[in-house]
C-alpha cells in the first residue's frame, strides 16, 4: 500500500469515533493525522515519552507492554486493525505509562491531540463519542482483569481459544483452527501465564483430544467438549 495515497478521510468515515462527521469535518481532522509504515518489531513509543496524540491500527498488530523493575515483560493488549489505542492518556497530559511496539509490518494512522481539541470545541457531542469509545476499551480491560484474577490458567487457555472461535466461527460440526497471531510467549503473556504454563496447558488439551496443535496452528476438534472441559 502507497502510503502518500492513503485516503485518510475514507478511513476515517468507517471508524465508530468519526462516522457521524461531515466531509469538511473529517477533511479537518485528517489534515491532523500521519500514516506511518512500521516493521515489525519498531518501536512506536517508549513508557515516559509525551503523549501528544492517540493511534488507529490500520492493518498489522500492536502490542501494548509494561517492563517490571526486574526487566520482565507483561503485555496488555494487542490491538489489531480498526482499534485504537492513547486516546483517554492523551488528555490527561502525561506521559505514555506503557509501551508500544509493532507487532508484524503494519500501518498505522496517528491523530494529533490539537485537532481533537478543535473538533471538541467545534461539536461537543464529539466528545461524547470519544467518551463511548473510550469506555467500549475501559469495559474490554476490565473483563480482562476479571478473568485474569477469577478463572483458572486451564480456563483463560479455553477462554481464548473460544473466544477466537466465536469471533471468527466456521461450519458447524467442522474442525476449527485458530492461528496464533503471535508467538506463544506473547500470548501466555497477555493471559498472565509462564509460556510454559501456556505449553503445558496446550499439550494436555492435546492429549484429551480437544485440540490439535500445528506451530502457531490451533486445531479445536470438538468445541462443546473444550467449554465444558474449561468448567472442571
Amino acid at each position: 500500500m502507497d502510503v502518500g495515497n492513503f485516503n485518510i478521510p475514507r478511513f476515517l468515515a468507517v471508524m465508530p469515533l468519526f462516522n457521524d462527521l461531515s466531509p469538511d469535518e473529517l477533511n479537518r481532522v485528517a489534515m491532523g493525522c500521519q500514516v506511518r509504515r512500521l516493521a515489525r518489531g519498531d518501536t512506536i513509543f517508549r513508557y515516559g515519552e509525551p503523549c501528544e496524540e492517540f493511534h488507529v491500527v490500520i492493518s498489522g498488530q500492536v502490542k501494548l507492554f509494561a517492563i517490571s523493575p526486574a526487566g520482565q515483560e507483561k503485555v496488555i493488549e494487542l490491538v489489531g486493525p480498526g482499534q485504537s489505542f492513547a486516546e483517554a492518556l492523551m488528555f490527561t497530559d502525561k506521559p505514555y505509562i506503557l509501551n508500544a511496539q509493532s507487532l508484524a509490518n503494519s500501518l498505522l494512522l496517528t491523530v494529533c491531540k490539537q485537532t481533537m481539541l478543535t473538533e471538541i470545541e467545534r461539536d461537543p457531542r464529539f466528545s461524547l463519542r470519544l467518551l463511548a469509545g473510550i469506555s467500549r476499551r475501559l469495559h474490554g480491560l476490565v473483563h480482562d482483569i476479571e478473568s485474569g484474577a477469577l478463572h483458572s490458567g486451564m480456563q483463560r487457555v479455553i477462554g481464548y481459544l473460544l473466544r477466537e472461535h466465536q469471533a471468527n466461527p466456521g461450519p458447524v460440526d467442522s474442525v476449527y483452527t485458530v492461528s496464533l497471531p503471535v508467538s506463544k510467549a506473547t500470548v501466555a503473556s497477555r493471559l498472565s501465564l509462564t509460556p510454559e504454563y501456556f505449553s503445558k496447558v496446550l499439550h494436555e488439551l492435546e492429549a484429551e483430544k480437544l485440540i490439535e496443535i500445528d506451530k502457531r496452528d490451533i486445531r479445536i476438534v470438538d468445541v462443546g467438549r473444550l467449554a465444558r472441559y474449561g468448567v472442571h
